[in-house]
Formats: C-alpha cells, structure tokens, sequence
C-alpha cells in the first residue's frame, strides 16, 4: 500500500471537538509536524474533514 505524508499547518485552537480528535487520531501534535500513514480510504476521510488545517506532501 502507498504512504501519505501529512502535515499540520494550522492550529486546533478553537475548532470543534470533532476537528480536534481527528487531527490527534492522525497523530498530529504540532504545526509544522508531518506524519507518513499508508493511503487508504479512512485516513483520506479524515483528512477531507480537516483539509482546511493540514496538507498533503507528495
């Protein structure tokens, strides 16, 4: 299977709780943090639930 990088780039501060547990099952701490996950259909949709606050690093 590929693998994805994500990256943090906004903060949590202030977003819905539902936003905020998505970034941290993901494995998001920081800004600027990037994490590498095999590509599969649950972790595109929880990106495409945050997409304002993460991006993805081909």
């Amino acid at each position: 299977m590929a693998k994805i990088k994500i990256k943090l780039i906004r903060s949590t501060i202030g977003k819905e709780d539902k936003h905020r547990k998505t970034i941290e099952a993901l494995g998001l701490k920081k800004i600027g943090q990037v994490v590498e996950k095999e590509d599969t259909p649950q972790i595109r949709g929880m990106i495409d639930l945050v997409d304002y606050m993460v991006e993805i690093i081909e």
